[in-house]
C-alpha cells in the first residue's frame, strides 16, 4: 500500500486519506462496483490484477484474485491460481469465495463453480457444467464476468451466451445454481440479454430474497460465435427485476421514451426494495441518478410504466454528470464519480434521503482520481458494506491500480 495525498482533494485534506492498494507493473483494478466482494465486517475484499474495471481475459495466466485485508496494513494475497478465473461472489456470511472457472467454448467445454475458505484453505469444487444445461438443449459459453450470490447464500447466479455458432440473433440466459444441493438451472433467456449484471436483492427476506435485478439490451446484435457488435439501439436499455425460477418479470421506470436513457449501470439501495441507475438525458443534458421500485410489466415502458413511482435523487446537484456509483449496506451514503468533463473525473460522497422522496445531500469531494476515463480504466467507485471506507480506480500513474479513500465521519 502507498499513501496518496496528492489524490485528496484541498479542502479534505486534514480529515481524509487516499490509499493505493496495488502498486505492480500488471494493471490491476477492483471488481465491477455491484460485485458482492466485501465481507460483512468490513474488513476484507477482494480486488484483481492483470485485469480491468469491467473483466479479465479467461486466457490471461498472471490474472488473480487476491484478498485485501484492511485490518492487516491492506495486505494482498492471492485467493486463486487457476486460468480463466471469473465471477466472484464473497458469501453473505464472509467465510468463503465463490467462483467460476471458464473453460467454455462454442459447443463445448465447461464452466466449474469453486468454492474456498478465504484464508484459502479447503477449496473445492461445487458444479462442473460440461454439457448441456439441464432440460435444454443449450451449452452454454463466454460468461458474465459477473456473478451474484443471494442473501441467504443458497443460491449463486451468472448469465452467458447460449449460440452454436451458425447464426447470428442467439439467445443468452441466466443461470442460476443451487450451493447446497448443487446443481443448476436456466431461469430464462432471449436475444435481448447480451449484458444482465445480474443482482440479486440484499434483502434477508426469504421471499425477497429470489428476487434478482437485470438490465435489458434492446437491439443489440452479436456474431455467430457471441461477440458483441452493437450493444442498444433505439430507445435503449430498461431495466427489470425477475425471481430466481423466471417468474414475476417487472419493469423499473427509468428511459426508453427519447429522451432518457439508461446508461447501463443500476444497484440496489442497500437491503431495500428500491433501486437506482444512472441515466443520460438529452433536455437537459444531464447524467442523473434516478431510484425508482419495480412495477408490474405491461411493455418495456420504462420511465412510462403504469403504476410507477421515481425519484431524481440528484435533482440537488448544479448539473448532475454522474455515471457509476453504489451505496453502503444500510443505505445511509452513496457515492459516485463524476467526469469526464471534470477533467480526471472526481468522486464525490452523499449521504441518501431519509425520506424516499428526498434528494442525496451533504455532498462531500472525497478524491481526484486523475483518470484517464478511458472504458479500460474507469473509476468504478463503491463502499465498504458499513460505508467508512470507498473504493476507486485510476490509472494516473501511466497503470490502472485500485485505490482507497477513508476519514470522513
Amino acid at each position: 500500500m502507498k499513501v496518496r495525498p496528492d489524490l485528496v482533494p484541498g479542502p479534505e485534506s486534514e480529515h481524509l486519506e487516499v490509499i493505493q492498494l496495488t502498486e505492480e507493473a500488471l494493471p490491476s483494478s477492483h471488481v465491477y462496483m455491484e460485485a458482492q466482494i466485501f465481507t460483512p465486517d468490513s474488513e476484507c475484499l477482494v480486488v484483481h490484477r492483470s485485469a480491468h474495471p469491467h473483466g479479465s481475459d479467461p486466457k490471461d495466466p498472471e490474472h488473480q484474485f487476491l484478498v485485501c485485508n484492511l485490518e492487516d496494513n491492506c495486505n494482498l494475497n492471492p485467493i486463486t491460481t487457476e486460468l480463466g478465473t471469473t465471477g466472484p461472489s464473497i458469501s453473505p456470511d464472509g467465510e468463503h469465495l465463490y467462483y467460476f472457472i471458464d473453460e467454455t467454448e462454442v459447443t463445448g467445454g465447461r464452466l466449474i463453480l469453486k468454492r474456498v475458505r478465504l484464508d484459502g484453505t479447503d477449496r473445492e469444487t461445487l458444479y462442473v457444467l460440461d454439457h448441456a444445461i439441464p432440460d435444454t438443449s443449450f451449452r452454454l459459453s463466454r460468461p458474465y464476468p459477473l456473478s451474484t450470490i443471494s442473501s441467504d447464500g443458497k443460491r449463486i447466479a451468472i448469465s452467458g451466451f447460449l449460440g452454436d455458432g451458425t447464426a447470428e440473433g442467439i439467445d443468452w440466459g441466466l443461470l442460476v445454481f443451487k450451493i447446497n444441493e448443487p446443481s443448476v438451472q436456466l431461469v430464462f433467456h432471449g436475444t435481448s440479454w447480451c449484458n444482465i449484471h445480474p443482482q440479486y436483492s440484499r434483502q434477508t427476506d426469504p421471499d425477497a430474497s429470489h428476487d434478482i435485478l437485470i438490465q435489458e439490451n434492446h437491439g443489440n446484435t452479436v456474431s455467430a460465435g457471441g461477440k458483441l457488435e452493437t450493444l442498444v439501439s433505439g430507445r435503449g436499455a430498461d431495466i427489470h427485476v425477475i425471481r430466481d425460477d423466471g417468474s414475476g418479470f417487472r419493469n423499473l421506470p427509468w428511459g426508453r421514451d427519447g429522451n432518457e436513457h439508461c446508461q447501463g449501470h443500476q444497484c440496489w439501495i442497500g437491503r431495500t426494495d428500491v433501486a437506482i441507475t444512472s441515466t443520460n438525458t438529452r433536455e437537459p443534458a444531464e447524467q442523473q441518478l434516478i431510484s425508482g421500485r419495480a412495477s408490474p410489466h405491461t411493455n418495456h415502458d420504462g420511465i412510462d410504466t403504469p403504476d410507477s413511482w421515481r425519484n431524481d435523487l440528484s435533482r440537488s446537484f448544479d448539473g448532475p454528470n454522474f455515471w457509476h456509483f453504489a451505496t453502503d449496506i444500510d443505505g445511509n451514503r452513496l457515492i459516485t464519480d463524476a467526469g469526464p468533463r471534470d477533467g480526471g473525473g472526481a468522486v464525490w460522497l452523499f449521504d441518501l434521503p431519509e425520506d424516499e422522496e428526498g434528494a442525496l445531500k451533504n455532498a462531500r469531494l472525497v478524491a481526484n482520481p486523475k483518470s484517464s476515463w478511458q472504458k479500460e480504466t474507469h473509476i468504478h467507485p463503491f463502499l465498504s458494506p458499513d460505508g467508512r471506507s470507498g473504493f476507486f480506480n485510476s490509472d494516473e500513474s501511466g497503470v490502472l491500480q485500485a485505490y482507497m479513500v477513508r476519514g470522513w465521519s
